[in-house]
């Protein structure tokens, strides 16, 4: 198969092009590099099935392929503030773009939403059913509504059109590769505890999350997107197991050794509360499960950030 990557440079992108590039496929990397990295990539780019487009993925050029995979959205909180409306145009006109491109060429297509579309839940854990709970106008709603809209997209093609589209909500994912000063709970708090800085916890650190590993979540996305008879279908992906973000400050403290103090700081507008997926969907139709528990997961990327640059300081902690 070709499969054309849009975003294929970022943290999870680059490793959906390794994983299809290990299966013989033929993989089409389009990236800008706003949030992804050449050094993501550069291990792939002397492979014959390998190619690489550095612009966006609204501005790719037509391409023959058989499935386009949708993950070029910026996504860390940090770039809600910085870049608000780059997340809108990669989530709805690049949706948009994609969408014509697959609809034109026969091809499949994936677009990656986010847990972030139920807002702060008011069913839990919150099964594909759920409508959400979100505010349009508040400060994450660049990135929540933008994502509500590609899943619109992504349905009404398949409804007027007949293609083979779906969507995934991928819930709170880390490891190895993700930026040092990506703004997600998880790096920040890594990156803190291996300089011996506190850990801040917004909210006294009380909400909850579900983190899944990289490599768990990458397994999901293919076989989804491998799929041709879930036209219009909306898939879970996350870890099912519910943690507070001080038990994963604790964890990430134990694993490194950290003499890192917690300091609790007030909580962060609209940040959600719960959240947590239930992925029985996803289980049920393709036996997806993930398999790497969260201290095996921490102390996977503990040794990647252990050896890579830290240069930004890491005093803010965004839990989602």
């Amino acid at each position: 198969m070709k499969v054309l990557v849009a975003g294929g440079a970022g943290f999870i992108g680059n490793r959906v092009c390794e994983d299809l590039l290990a299966q013989a496929h033929h993989v089409v990397c389009v990236d800008n590099l706003v949030t992804g990295s050449i050094d993501n990539i550069e291990r792939l780019s002397h492979l014959p099935t390998f190619e690489f487009r550095r612009q966006a993925a609204e501005d790719v050029e037509e391409a023959s392929v058989d499935l386009i995979i949708h993950l070029a959205s910026p996504a860390s909180p940090i770039d809600f503030d910085r870049i608000p409306l780059e997340i809108i145009r990669a989530n709805v006109l690049a949706t948009w773009k994609l969408l014509e491109m697959a609809t034109q060429s026969g091809a499949m297509f994936l677009f990656a939403s986010s847990s972030e579309v139920y807002g702060e839940a008011e069913v839990h854990p919150q099964p594909e059913g759920y409508f959400g709970n979100v505010d349009p106008t508040g400060p994450r709603a660049c990135y929540d509504e933008s994502k509500r809209i590609g899943e619109t997209l992504v349905a009404t093609f398949v409804r007027k059109y007949g293609i083979c589209a779906r969507s995934i909500r991928i819930f709170n994912t880390y490891g190895p590769r993700m930026r040092p000063d990506d703004g997600r709970v998880v790096p920040e708090f890594i990156t803190a505890a291996l300089r011996g800085r506190p850990l801040m916890l917004h909210g006294g650190g009380l909400q909850t999350r579900s983190f899944c590993f990289v490599d768990d979540l990458v397994r999901g996305i293919i076989q989804v997107a491998s799929d041709p008879r879930n036209a219009g279908e909306v898939f879970n992906l996350g870890n099912p197991t519910e943690v507070t973000i001080r038990h994963l400050a604790e964890t990430v403290v134990q694993v490194t050794g950290s003499t890192s103090a917690l300091v609790d700081q007030d909580r962060r507008p609209q940040d959600p509360t719960r959240r947590k997926p239930d992925i029985t969907k996803v289980a049920t139709r393709y036996g997806w499960q993930p398999a790497i528990g969260l201290e095996e997961g921490i102390s996977r990327s503990v040794s990647w950030f252990s050896d890579t640059s830290m240069a930004t300081p890491a005093d803010s902690v965004h839990p989602a």
